[in-house]
């Protein structure tokens, strides 16, 4: 059996996981090191070479092109998603003319004023919108 290899590194679990779903997905064993020890204590980070995903020797040539193809078609998974029938909102985003946008949900000022001064929150919609597909963030 090959030995385990140091195949990336992270600064957040949450990517690090990602990249191990992804890997199993494509029936790769892999394993996650420093983990546990950066989420209690993120200042050992930098001595410790951050949190690790390893995979075994074996399957080193096989990850990186699983994770290379993903992160290729990750880019382009929304081409097909230009435009969307029943849009929720009757205009386009400004950059590419995609309908399929998305209102920011951020409470925005008022709503910390509001659980301040009345003891609830009220939330104001924003006029913040995101596109999903050229990325874009406009005001409407």
């Amino acid at each position: 059996m090959s030995s385990l290899v140091k195949f990336k590194f992270y600064t957040t679990a949450l990517e690090a996981n990602r990249d191990k779903q992804i890997l199993a997905d494509s029936g790769i064993n892999s394993f996650i090191a420093n983990e546990q020890l950066i989420q209690s204590d993120w200042l050992l980070s930098q001595a410790v070479g951050g949190i690790q995903l390893q995979v075994f020797e074996d399957d080193l040539e096989k990850a990186q092109q699983v994770l290379t193809d993903f992160n290729n078609n990750e880019a382009y998974s929304l081409e097909v998603e230009h435009t969307i029938e029943n849009p929720e909102f009757d205009f386009v985003c400004p950059k590419c003319g995609s309908n399929h946008i998305y209102q920011d949900e951020k409470p925005g000022g008022i709503f910390g004023i509001s659980v301040l001064l009345l003891g609830l929150p009220v939330k104001t919609p924003s006029n913040l919108y995101h596109c999903y597909y050229c990325g874009n963030e406009f005001k409407h």
